[in-house]
């Protein structure tokens, strides 16, 4: 087996503390990739051997039941459920999966516990998460340096070594060849992990099959470069939008102290369409979001201690399309929200600012142009009628899911209910831009539940071809 990544190999010990540290050795583009639309929203993407679990919050969400029934009924992909929730009981336990703890959840994962309490919400909890033994540090967003994060780089991609296996980083793959309609090998140029210039040529061979796990960004753009053609490709982008809403507090929040993400609640996700959750951010970050410049800058930032941030993610039903840029080398995302998925956007800030008021905020911070730069409880109703033009919120993607969906008909999907790319042999994706729908929870736990699936059924089909195969030779 042959692991073969884009970015560098970055141990811990590398990870710097700072959010421009880690935007330079960690990201893709710097964080710098936007999405084309109304409003240019970033799309923030790891680039390191490990993916983005390094850089994540490794929030630990089993797939909803009812989404397995929605992939049957809409795309007839069926024989997964089960299949999934034992790769996930397996994960769990080989992941060190645990509640954040409560010597190290941090005032603001507890302020927002005690806000959905005294709301009423019908669901909420202290996240579970890829953690063993969380120290607390706030360090997510940057590398988790005490190790306590269990990001693939930790554990998975050490196994393939163990394992007599290979990891080849700084290599993005540029096409994949084929022999027939068979994928044989990937190829593209050496980067180096420092000056992004580009290197030497490589040729990898595959023996059984080529694995794609690109992400939903750069998956369908390689097919694409590879030369396939499918009707679905690149299409069906869907993300989950969303924006945080700073609580002042007295005494401090001191959100930098704690789970990074601990706290969340899922008692909207049906309806009308909405996962509330902690973020816990760095003063350079801080600094983006707030208004001014100068001594009136500095001045609001000296409130840091103080801030809590909490966060909407709208499980939106627009859709947008991933295509290669005009020479090809990078993907070119446009997506951009109607006007029910605005309307769900702003209930999501509106249940924040309650939130915020219930756990004692004295007031808050919406980050939204054309209203005051702080807001009382008084004033909760500016957010409820606030603007539906995405140009005035400060928003972000995450949750990416498409580009390469799954389904059974080859001219509305691009693999099947296995992530066996369709008219195409030895050809599996294995990442979010299979998945046709859009989740309304974090996606990791799903991810490397269909991608063990889809293991295990490669394993399985070349342990029977394999003699055959062999006695061919």
């Amino acid at each position: 087996m042959c692991i073969v990544e884009a970015g560098a190999w970055r141990d811990p010990d590398d990870y710097l503390s700072s959010v421009f540290g880690a935007m330079r050795d960690l990201m893709e583009d710097w964080g710098g990739q936007v999405t084309l639309g109304r409003a240019l929203w970033p799309v923030v993407q790891a680039r390191a051997v490990g993916g983005s679990t390094v850089i994540n919050s490794a929030i630990c969400v089993r797939t909803p039941p009812d989404i397995f029934a929605q992939w049957q009924r809409e795309h007839g992909i069926s024989g997964l459920e089960q299949r999934v929730y034992a790769a996930q009981d397996q994960l769990e336990r080989e992941l060190a999966v645990e509640e954040a703890p409560p010597g190290s959840r941090g005032r603001s994962n507890e302020l927002a516990m005690a806000g959905a309490q005294a709301l009423g919400w019908a669901e909420s909890h202290y996240m579970l998460r890829y953690v063993k033994h969380c120290e607390g540090s706030g360090r997510c967003l940057q590398g988790c340096r005490g190790r306590r994060k269990q990001s693939l780089n930790l554990n998975y991609v050490p196994e393939v070594l163990q394992r007599q296996g290979t990891v080849v980083s700084c290599a993005p793959v540029s096409r994949i060849t084929f022999e027939g309609t068979r994928a044989r090998a990937v190829t593209g140029r050496f980067v180096h992990p420092v000056t992004r210039k580009t290197g030497g040529a490589f040729t990898l061979r595959a023996r059984h099959a080529v694995v794609v796990a690109a992400s939903v960004t750069h998956s369908p753009v390689l097919l694409m470069r590879s030369g396939l053609k499918l009707p679905a490709l690149g299409n069906f982008f869907r993300a989950h939008p969303g924006t945080g809403i700073f609580g002042v507090y007295d005494p401090p929040a001191d959100m930098n102290v704690g789970a990074t993400q601990g706290w969340a609640s899922v008692a909207f996700r049906e309806q009308p369409g909405l996962k509330l959750e902690t973020l816990a951010i760095p003063p350079e970050l801080v600094a983006g979001r707030l208004s001014g410049g100068g001594a009136q800058l500095m001045e609001r930032l000296a409130q840091y201690r103080h801030l809590a941030m909490w966060c909407h993610a709208v499980r939106a039903e627009s859709v947008g399309t991933v295509r290669p840029s005009l020479f090809g080398s990078r993907p070119v995302v446009r997506y951009q929200l109607d006007r029910a998925d605005m309307e769900r956007f702003r209930i999501g800030m509106t249940l924040l600012a309650k939130q915020h008021f219930a756990a004692g905020a004295r007031s808050i911070i919406p980050g939204v142009f054309g209203l005051p730069y702080e807001l009382k409880a008084d004033q909760v109703g500016l957010l409820e009628n606030g603007p539906v033009d995405p140009r005035a919120y400060i928003a972000i993607l995450t949750h990416l899911f498409g580009g390469c969906v799954m389904g059974t008909d080859p001219k509305s999907s691009v693999t099947d209910g296995r992530g066996r790319v369709h008219g195409v042999e030895g050809l599996v994706v294995a990442d979010a831009s299979v998945i046709p729908t859009n989740l309304g929870v974090n996606p990791q736990h799903t991810i490397m539940g269909l991608a063990q699936v889809f293991a295990e059924e490669l394993l399985a089909r070349n342990a029977r071809v394999a003699p055959r195969e062999g006695a061919a030779a």
